[in-house]
């Protein structure tokens, strides 16, 4: 599957997935909320998983904490 490409299950990219993911596993290790997370960690950790430019991950982390802001 491309990384771009949205499930069927979920309607996630395979790059929401993993920035969702790393952020998670991130706020565990560091015992806090998302907000505790440092953007350049995070980015670093998808970029283990994912090739992105800083660019795309930055619109693709804006974008999904507007829809997790929204609840």
């Amino acid at each position: 599957m491309s990384d771009h490409t949205r499930d069927a299950r979920d309607g996630l990219t395979r790059l929401e997935r993993v920035i969702l993911w790393q952020l998670r596993e991130t706020e565990k290790e560091r015992g806090g909320s998302s907000a505790g997370v440092p953007t350049a960690m995070l980015y670093g950790r998808v970029l283990e998983h994912v090739d992105v430019s800083v660019e795309e991950f930055t619109r693709t982390l804006q974008r999904l904490i507007g829809t997790l802001g929204g609840r």
